[in-house]
């Protein structure tokens, strides 16, 4: 079982990691705000585009390009080109994984394959797997710009244009309407002829002829390549908002994760707590009751250490009342003895302490004589 220092420093370590990640979570929303501003206001422009497109293959229907396929009927490609678009770096839930899996399914159907990458993240998966790499756009996916799109395609145009590739396919990630990260995959060139042969013509809308200069397939093809650009970028632009939104998605569940753990934590912090409490009075009332019969064994000690010497100031005290009963017994005989003795002087005619007199004559008359 964790103490609670430990328990501490792990509480204190999520709440961290808390910040980090809710941080996250306020930049991923504030990169999707400023990134569908761009695409809102660049959008415009390249559906005016698709529109002009559609507008030609409406009024003329002989266009001949080699953009699209012929007319005979869709064959099978031989060579293949993928623009597969990822992140600069994980934290993102599924998004990376997701289009990745997708990538390298398709890639692994054909035999004769360009790839394209954008983003750090799927340059280091597919270097992991020893997939070769065709071209790797170094540039960041955090910032979509059209420059770097038109970039893009300019390379993949060149590749069609000189007949290197047969098709163009991107797979990317989108925002469904429900917020949800789906991948798609779409087939770039060549265009399909009916995807612009029809239009919804506007009430009121006059129907004009237009006069195409040279001609009809000069003007289309001068539009394709700023429409490629403009899909591209619009590919981009909506996977980085794809990646924000699934990294705003995986910050919130971190951060709930996070107070779930927490207030996990602190309910195992109070318990072990009160248990180090509980020991502790268990200790304090422990130590107590020991003091308490330390206490009360000195003081039996002691009790009986006082009985002991009381009963042996008895015993001294009887001795010492036997011995002087003797001494007194002794001398209360002697001195009977010694009345019978004056008795019986005084009887003879004697004066009472005359005989110790007498002697004391005969002592003193012998020591003269000796003399």
């Amino acid at each position: 079982m964790s103490n609670t220092k430990e328990i501490k420093n792990r509480i204190e370590s999520v709440r961290n990691t808390q910040k980090i990640t809710n941080a996250m979570y306020l930049i991923a929303s504030t990169k999707l705000t400023k990134a569908r501003a761009d695409l809102d206001r660049t959008l415009p422009y390249f559906r005016l585009q698709e529109s002009e497109m559609r507008r030609i293959f409406q009024r003329r229907s002989d266009v001949n390009s080699h953009y699209f396929y012929p007319e005979t009927g869709r064959k099978q490609a031989e060579a293949y080109a993928y623009l597969v678009i990822t992140a600069d770096k994980g934290l993102a839930g599924a998004y990376n994984s997701n289009v990745l899996k997708q990538a390298e399914a398709e890639i692994r159907k054909h035999r004769k394959t360009t790839l394209f990458v954008v983003g750090e993240y799927g340059r280091q998966y597919f270097m992991r797997r020893h997939i070769h790499i065709d071209r790797s756009f170094l540039y960041t996916a955090q910032n979509p710009t059209f420059r770097r799109a038109r970039e893009i395609s300019n390379v993949l145009l060149d590749l069609y244009n000189k007949r290197k590739v047969n098709e163009i396919r991107i797979i990317f990630s989108q925002q469904d309407r429900g917020g949800e990260a789906i991948v798609r995959k779409v087939q770039l060139l060549p265009f399909e002829r009916g995807q612009f042969g029809k239009m919804e013509i506007h009430s009121g809308e006059i129907r004009k002829e237009y006069e195409f200069v040279p001609n009809v397939t000069a003007a289309f093809e001068n539009i394709v390549p700023s429409y490629v650009a403009g899909f591209i970028y619009g590919a981009l632009v909506e996977s980085f908002c794809s990646e924000q939104n699934a990294r705003m998605v995986a910050m919130k569940a971190a951060n709930d994760n996070a107070d779930e753990l927490l207030d996990t934590l602190s309910t195992e912090y109070n318990r072990v707590r009160q248990e180090a409490i509980t020991q502790e009075i268990t200790e304090v009332a422990g130590g107590a009751k020991a003091q308490r019969k330390k206490r009360e064994k000195a003081r039996q000690k002691a009790e009986r250490k006082a009985a002991a010497e009381a009963e042996a100031r008895q015993k001294a005290e009887k001795r010492a009342g036997t011995e002087e009963a003797r001494r007194q017994e002794e001398a209360g005989g002697k001195s009977k003895k010694e009345r019978g003795q004056e008795e019986t002087d005084v009887n003879r005619g004697k004066k009472p302490g005359q005989e110790e007199t007498d002697v004391n004559l005969r002592k003193d008359k012998d020591g003269k004589d000796n003399e």
